[in-house]
């Protein structure tokens, strides 16, 4: 291996792993990584890797089943071996970056490491045995974990009650507007306009239309803060007319919103609510309850709060907690202790009915539960503390060669903007995020939020250690080095990795999302015999 800036063109045949305090090098691993050709195009015909026993029942006819949904052939799977299956998924997840593998530095949408008491505990066949349709007298220790898990969110955030339904964050926005539409038309009023500010996350304004508000963003200031009265000149601007603020704290450039309180009151005045999105939760346990703070309805991410899996699609969980204006609009059914045993309660008459199947994504709750128990009051105030430290840690450490976008603490992410290295040696967030993965890293978030222009978006959370945030920010520091001494190499990067760097502008716009057979083209219907 050559020195951190230098590495050679040709990859080596082996992987160092730095010692603690050496400086990381760039990681070789293309000898590890082959042409992988998809699925479908491997294997021959008649090949299996299944086997099943004779038929022992009355062979039924397909086409009295099914009528003109029948297939007239087979569909064309693979036909291939058990070794050929698990070779090439093997393969495949070797191809893959995980927080096991490394740290995980997304800003905004956290890749938190999750402990495996959490994951044993949700397997326990008590738990993971359950069936959704079961009869509720066999649910007595789920309906119990989920009335504990309920309690425990409540008294961390401050809320009366806490619904576990909502099956993302996205989801818990749609399901807290929900609950406040409810509300106002239950004093007969219909207000049209939800105070957005622009260092909200960006799905905010889809939970408004959803429920048929309008958005109204307001603009943060220079110091990257909404203030009260920039929330009182838009409340006097539409009187009667304010359903509510949605306000992101901390906000997505990662700065704890100090008016909170304030804001709540000039809100309530106007005859609006307030809705607090708490995908950044993680930075105020232990320290802030944003019930107190005039909050009346916020969505927690479990994920990225209490260590339940992210990614990948689901599965999610964004548990919406509320205060008691709020309380008997919450989703169906809620879990309430009767004559002495927990019952799930579906007469709820100003309920906002459903929001998805069933009671919510239980495996998560499980795990959420799992961790606030194995760390206690002190200890989630502990992890809020590390993050944060965390955090200001690794600005510390940068800020002379990346700049930061405000000049204010940080909370649990840092956002630097490549503005010095973009005019110094033309090298821009893009390039260095590529390059990063030549490093072994992942990148962190890029180009958001949009009010930093060139901005890298850094959470490095609580679960990382001082001496693997070192080798990340030598890492960046290499790489700007690096854009100084070649800025040609660092913006052809990455140079290490199975596929060089991609065309995404073509990506996004002619996605291939499926493996289509030679000659037909993407969008055209398949045959009835496909």
């Amino acid at each position: 291996m050559t020195d951190a800036g230098s590495p050679e063109d040709e990859p080596t045949t082996e992987i160092r792993v730095p010692r603690l305090g050496q400086r990381r090098q760039p990681v070789q691993t293309r000898h590890l990584l082959h042409a992988q050709p998809p699925i479908f195009e491997q294997g021959a015909p008649g090949r299996s890797g299944a086997s099943l026993p004779p038929l022992d029942v009355p062979e039924a006819d397909p086409h009295a089943l099914f009528g003109d949904l029948c297939r007239v052939e087979p569909p064309g799977l693979p036909e291939v071996s058990e070794v050929e299956v698990t070779r090439h998924y093997t393969r495949l997840s070797r191809w893959n970056y995980a927080i096991d593998l490394g740290l995980y530095p997304l800003g905004s949408c956290t890749m938190k490491y999750n402990p495996k008491i959490n994951e044993r505990v949700a397997r326990l066949p008590g738990f993971c045995g359950l069936h959704p349709a079961q009869p509720e007298a066999t649910l007595a220790g789920a309906l119990e974990l989920m009335h504990r898990l309920e309690q425990a969110l409540c008294e961390i955030a401050g809320f009366a009650r806490v619904t576990l339904q909502p099956a993302a964050g996205a989801q818990g926005e749609l399901c807290g507007l929900m609950m406040i539409r409810a509300y106002l038309q239950d004093q007969g009023r219909r207000p049209t306009r939800v105070l957005v500010p622009d260092s909200a996350h960006g799905t905010n304004p889809a939970s408004c239309t959803l429920n048929q508000f309008q958005t109204v963003p307001l603009k943060t200031s220079a110091d990257g803060l909404l203030h009260v009265d920039t929330v009182r000149a838009a409340c006097r601007a539409w009187p009667d007319d304010i359903a509510a603020i949605m306000i992101t704290n901390p906000s997505t450039l990662g700065l704890f919103e100090e008016e909170i309180a304030d804001i709540a009151d000039v809100v309530h005045e106007a005859g609006g609510l307030v809705y607090m999105d708490g995908a950044n939760f993680n930075a105020l346990l232990g320290k802030v309850r944003p019930g107190d703070t005039g909050v009346d309805c916020m969505h927690i991410n479990l994920h990225k709060t209490f260590t339940t899996p992210h990614g990948g699609g689901g599965p999610g969980s964004g548990p919406v907690g509320v205060s008691s204006r709020l309380e008997p609009y919450l989703p169906i059914p809620t879990v309430e202790r009767r004559d002495g045993r927990l019952v799930l309660d579906y007469d709820r008459p100003r309920s906002i009915g459903r929001l998805r199947s069933f009671f919510g994504n239980f495996g998560m709750f499980v795990r959420a539960y799992a961790y606030i128990r194995e760390m206690g009051g002190e200890g989630l105030r502990r992890a809020t503390e590390m993050a944060v430290l965390n955090a200001a840690y690794l600005r510390a450490r940068l800020e002379g060669v990346y700049p930061v976008a405000y000049d204010r603490p940080c909370m649990h992410e840092v956002i630097l903007s490549d503005k010095q290295l973009r005019r110094e040696t033309g090298v821009q967030t893009l390039d260095i995020a590529k390059r990063l993965m030549d490093y072994g890293f992942h990148p962190p978030t890029v180009y958001f939020p949009l009010v930093v222009p060139g901005a890298l978006m850094i959470e490095p959370t609580e679960t990382e250690t001082v001496e693997t945030l070192d080798e990340f920010a030598d890492a960046l520091l290499s790489i700007a080095q690096e854009a100084r001494e070649d800025p040609e190499r660092v913006r052809s990067a990455p140079h290490q990795t199975a596929l060089r760097r991609l065309d995404e502008t073509r990506a996004a716009r002619q996605p291939r999302l499926r493996w289509l057979p030679e000659g037909r083209a993407e969008g055209e219907p398949p045959d009835k015999a496909s």
